[in-house]
């Protein structure tokens, strides 16, 4: 990268992150009025918290980074031709933040030519933040100390801890046949945890998490984050999870083999 180095991009993003923090945590578990932006079949919500943080991001980022480019979930693309770009999610887990849980968090991304180098997940109630970029590592801040992360090694399908927010993420019945696989061959299968499951396999708590129907926003802040942990992140066929979809995150090489295997989604 020409311009602030990887370091500093990754410091000023978890700064940012953590200054949007006091915003979000203002109207956690507050009555909030839930806006669905499905206007149809399902439920999307989305609240003031998530308009406000992702506004204070914007007016940031761009008075800080111009010529940058800007993706957020509430108000679309800005500068879309720029080859860096940053990557706004303001509350990833809308659903678990409007009934109160704390699994929940800011994410924050920056891609360059559309590969995500440095991401950030804060969760404001906690105090945790998630941070790492591929060649400076992985760290969990959390009450004044730095803990390195790194993913857990060593695991096989049969004894890993799997995650997946919610199963109606997989919208076709090959898809969801695919995760049911993995399920039954996994020693115990988890639902929820939005951003806060990925971190924690970063954390090297959880083994694998699978999920469906996500959009770049939901994934590129975590991938550089499990990435520096020492795990993979990927599309159901082995690629590049940068634009969402169908996403596979393992805390090894030799896990997310042999998840792609059990998924045979090629």
């Amino acid at each position: 990268m020409t311009g602030p180095d990887l370091e500093q991009l990754l410091a000023d993003a978890v700064g940012l992150a953590e200054e949007a923090g006091p915003i979000a945590n203002g109207y956690f578990r507050r009555r909030l009025d839930v806006h669905d932006k499905t206007r149809g079949a399902g439920f999307d919500p989305v609240t003031v918290a998530d308009r406000e943080v992702e506004r204070f991001l914007r007016a940031e980022l761009t008075r800080r980074y111009p010529g940058y480019g800007i993706l957020g979930e509430e108000e679309g693309r800005q500068d879309a031709d720029a080859s860096r770009c940053w990557v706004v999610d303001p509350i990833d887990g809308t659903r678990a933040f409007i009934t109160g849980m704390p699994a929940w968090g800011i994410l924050l991304g920056l891609t360059e030519n559309g590969t995500p180098r440095l991401g950030v997940m804060h969760q404001p109630h906690t105090g945790e933040t998630f941070s790492g970029a591929p060649g400076l590592g992985a760290t969990l801040r959390h009450q004044g100390k730095d803990v390195p992360l790194e993913t857990r090694d060593g695991v096989r399908i049969g004894e890993a801890a799997l995650y997946c927010t919610h199963p109606d993420l997989f919208d076709d019945a090959r898809e969801r046949e695919a995760f049911a696989r993995v399920s039954r061959a996994a020693r115990m299968t988890r639902f929820g945890g939005d951003c806060y499951a990925y971190c924690l396999l970063a954390l090297g708590q959880v083994d694998l998490v699978i999920e469906a129907s996500l959009e770049p926003y939901d994934i590129v802040p975590l991938i550089p984050i499990i990435e520096a942990a020492g795990g993979i992140v990927s599309d159901g066929r082995g690629g590049s999870a940068a634009s969402g979809g169908f996403v596979v995150a393992a805390g090894s090489e030799a896990l997310h083999e042999e998840a792609l295997r059990l998924l045979a989604l090629s």
